[in-house]
């Protein structure tokens, strides 16, 4: 699926017909606010998208694979680089926000060569600043380091609910990226190198991001969802769900509890990733020879379980002189087995215990090695659940990725009774909801990522009909999906709107977004139609 991020001349090209009034009213906005602001037409529009993740949570930076699609709301930045430059040795950001009473324009003389971002202040141009840093970074490898970035006029207008987890920030700092990109001559901007430098960027703005936010962002396709696998290297693929009668839809809801990985990051998100990497190397000390080092890989600190699991199968196959590996399931059903066996503290382990078990002399080195790139606050870490959970999503991805190709080829050689056509549908259907459910079974009670807003809205989805459903995203808060048939939609919005949403205290705007049925959207693209593509 690797290639060219498209050229879109209309909006058609992007969204899919139900949403076009509404998006073709907001760009045409987005346009007539550039020219008042900045008294000229854009040159070009960058667009990203967010994503709801189907299966694979909190696993993609353990470099396990996920299955996530885009969603129609999204970044979109409109850019020109038509303004005079300033002193020399530097290049001018003017950047707004439609959204310019909540959001402040700012700007940035900045250094040829450097792009500072305080990662300590919560500033909406830092996402801006961390695309701007890795695409400059990408620019100046291709083009030498005298590369001069063009000044560029920005205004952005975002529809991912910011803490929503739907991955605002992804497709915040991606769109950023391909807007740099584009604004300083690539004509062709490849998905691959920008889903990489999109990974790193975001991390520029103190978040331990994996890599599915940014590869549904970059990589999707309308009407798929994407199988996303992070080694040997960055790889994705459509898939889609096998038709069924009634048709399968996947409904959004949200919580209306913020989830803002920036602010809590220390004690959910960025925690989870430093006790997964504590994890890999406490495994590795125990169960792989000593002195066995784990090999450095894409993930936020440099090594993950995923490394520590392929290491450890290599290691076992060499010195038993095995003739054929176990699959990949028998692999990570083995690997659950021995951390309940190896990590035996339910109540987790001190920075005292890792370090001598890691062979560390002292406590501070430690945290030197994991705990100073990205702030954490913990006195003791919860390896054992953590790594059961990894282990665990990862066997759930494959089990659904199997069930979904296995009834693909079934059904297209089928030619059954209508009868035993629903009833193997159904139990298709089933299977797949159970795998969510038990997705949110082990991110409520094992990675501890869930709360108990998600955990009601995912109790009443079910009980009106929901196959599964569970939450979707960084967790605390944020949104949940729900996999419904859709003779049973309205059965759930009804239901969540009788005893989730009647409680809360909504605006009109919030109560008409609370539930949305989402179909896989499109990815990145770069719009250069002007007005005349909106008609």
């Amino acid at each position: 699926m690797s290639g060219p991020v498209p050229i879109a001349n209309s909006l058609e090209d992007i969204y899919t017909r139900d949403a076009l009034d509404t998006q073709t009213k907001r760009w045409n906005n987005l346009l007539s606010k550039f020219e008042s602001t900045y008294g000229h037409q854009p040159e070009f529009v960058s667009r990203s998208p967010g994503r709801v993740n189907i299966i694979g949570e909190h696993i993609d930076y353990s470099l396990y694979s996920v299955l996530p699609m885009a969603i129609t709301a999204d970044t979109i930045i409109a850019v020109s680089t038509h303004l005079p430059a300033p002193k020399e040795g530097t290049f001018r950001i003017q950047i707004a926000n439609v959204q310019d009473s909540k959001f402040k324009s700012r700007e940035f003389d900045i250094l040829y060569d450097s792009v500072d971002i305080d990662a300590t202040v919560h500033e909406w141009t830092n996402y801006f600043k961390s695309g701007l840093r890795g695409a400059l970074e990408l620019l100046r490898k291709k083009h030498g380091a005298d590369f001069k970035p063009k000044s560029m006029q920005i205004l952005m207008d975002g529809t991912v609910p910011a803490g929503g987890g739907l991955s605002s920030s992804a497709a915040f700092v991606t769109a950023s990226a391909l807007a740099v990109m584009a604004a300083n001559g690539e004509q062709t901007v490849d998905k691959k190198e920008l889903t990489e430098l999109a990974i790193v960027s975001e991390r520029a703005v103190g978040v331990n991001s994996g890599g599915m936010d940014q590869s549904a962002s970059v990589f999707s396709e309308r009407g798929s969802a994407l199988f996303v696998s992070f080694t040997p290297t960055l790889l994705a693929r459509p898939v889609s769900f096998p038709p069924t009668t009634p048709e399968l839809t996947f409904l959004i809801a949200q919580s209306f509890v913020t989830a803002d990985k920036f602010v809590t990051g220390p004690i959910h998100y960025n925690l989870r990733v430093v006790e997964c990497t504590l994890a890999a190397a406490y495994l590795n000390a125990v169960l792989n020879p000593p002195g066995t080092l784990l090999p450095g890989d894409a993930s936020p600190l440099g090594i993950s379980l995923h490394g520590f699991h392929e290491t450890y199968f290599a290691l076992s196959e060499h010195n038993s002189g095995a003739t054929s590996s176990k699959s990949i399931t028998e692999q990570l059903e083995h690997l659950l087995e021995l951390t309940k066996q190896t990590l035996t503290k339910e109540e987790g382990y001190t920075r005292s215990e890792i370090a001598a078990v890691l062979g560390l002399p002292s406590t501070s080195e430690l945290d030197q090695k994991f705990t100073s790139r990205f702030p954490v606050r913990a006195e003791r870490f919860k390896l054992r659940q953590r790594a059961i959970h990894v282990f665990s999503e990862a066997l759930r991805v494959l089990k659904l990725m199997d069930l979904l190709e296995t009834s693909s080829s079934s059904s297209s050689s089928s030619s059954s009774s209508s009868s035993s056509t629903t009833s193997t549908a159904e139990d298709l259907n089933s299977r797949l909801g159970a795998l969510l459910n038990e997705t949110q079974d082990s991110c409520r009670e094992v990675y501890e990522c869930s709360c108990e807003e998600i955990d009601r809205i995912c109790a009443i989805a079910r009980q009106a009909g929901s196959y599964g459903s569970r939450l979707t995203g960084a967790g605390w808060g944020g949104c949940s999906v729900h996999l419904v048939p859709a003779d049973k939609v309205n059965n759930v919005k009804e239901a969540l709107e009788r005893e989730y949403y009647s409680k809360l205290e909504l605006t009109e705007e919030q109560r008409e977004g609370a539930v949305v049925v989402s179909k896989p959207g499109s990815g990145s693209a770069l719009y250069l139609g002007g007005k005349e593509g909106l008609a």
